[in-house]
């Protein structure tokens, strides 16, 4: 749950902080870091956004993609982490930090963008799982925003549908070709959720609509994100 300062602060838009892909990459990990190291007791606690995951898979994930840009074939998989691997979460931490400083340094354009936003979807996750407070404002929101609304542009495209404008303080996106027929305002947070497979139909249908959704509602699944049938975490006000 985003607490009531930082909902104020995130109402400003000269919060919105953009930084370069690399550095929000950065910025995420070490807020990860500082959630996990020193608190092995963390390792088998599920992640309810990622169905079977616990704290461990979700950071073995993380640490996977980053081997495979360092190891120059990048990927996002989307498998089980090696169940094989026995490393503890500070083993696994120590990887990372290893791994992450041997990043190419042509990280920006549409690596970075990709790898920025899944390390900042998992790091909302593991908030969650964790009953963390979420941040109202991240220098990777700028960067995964514009990625996700491309992907989703992509669908919306595909099912013939009019676009719509998704605005939140201080940004806004058009998703789709032409001019928007309908705008959906939101926190930030929210809009990142609802699409990246975080948020339920009943939840996205809840955001602020200039026009009924259920037209649109469709396009908020598409590869690789599927909204949920129940909800297993609360908007950004709390509902």
């Amino acid at each position: 749950m985003i607490t009531e300062s930082d909902a104020a602060a995130a109402a400003a838009p000269e919060r919105w902080e953009r930084l370069p892909e690399r550095l929000g990459y950065e910025r995420t990990r070490e807020n990860i870091t500082g959630l996990l190291a020193g608190r092995p007791e963390l390792s088998a606690v599920p992640v309810p956004a990622c169905p079977g995951w616990t704290v461990r898979d979700l950071l073995a994930h993380l640490l996977d993609v980053c081997q495979g840009v360092v190891n120059g074939v990048p990927r996002l998989p989307l498998e089980h982490p090696d169940p094989d691997d026995e490393a503890g979460l500070a083993e696994l931490l120590d990887r990372w930090s290893e791994l992450s400083a041997q990043l190419p340094d042509a990280f920006e354009g549409l690596l970075g963008f990709k790898m920025t936003m899944d390390i900042l979807v998992h790091e909302l996750d593991l908030r969650h799982a964790l009953g963390v407070p979420v941040p109202a404002d991240h220098p990777a929101y700028p960067a995964s925003l514009d990625l996700v609304t491309l992907g989703m542009g992509l669908t919306v495209i595909e099912q013939g549908l009019p676009a719509l404008r998704l605005e939140t303080p201080g940004a806004s996106w058009v998703v789709g070709r032409g001019e928007p027929a309908v705008t959906v305002r939101g926190h930030r947070y929210d809009l990142f959720r609802s699409l990246t497979g975080r948020r339920t139909l009943g939840q996205i249908a809840r955001l602020d609509w200039s026009e009924p959704p259920e037209r649109w509602l469709p396009a908020f699944t598409w590869p690789p994100f599927d909204p949920p049938a129940e909800p297993f975490e609360p908007m950004a006000d709390g509902s």
